[in-house]
């Protein structure tokens, strides 16, 4: 598919929406468009290794799988 062609269907696609969705999709194209380099390299982060209490990463990771199954249907 070529860029005017792909360029077309978003469009006609986005013409389809509510203004709600509309803004949230200019939104999410306008983080896309960010070339943004956030963080540092992980070999950086290496001292770091071994810091944590194994019962904090333990209920760290409790959160993030029990937070991980929720779905927000009205949220990016």
């Amino acid at each position: 598919m070529g860029r005017a062609t792909v360029e077309k269907t978003i469009h006609d696609q986005l013409a389809q929406l509510p203004v709600e969705k509309q803004q949230q999709v200019f939104e999410f194209v306008r983080a896309l468009s960010r070339d943004e380099r956030l963080g540092v390299p992980g070999r950086r982060l290496l001292r770091f290794a071994g810091t944590i209490d194994r019962k904090d990463l333990i209920a760290i990771e409790k959160a993030v799988n029990e937070g991980c199954e929720r779905i927000d249907a009205n949220g990016w």
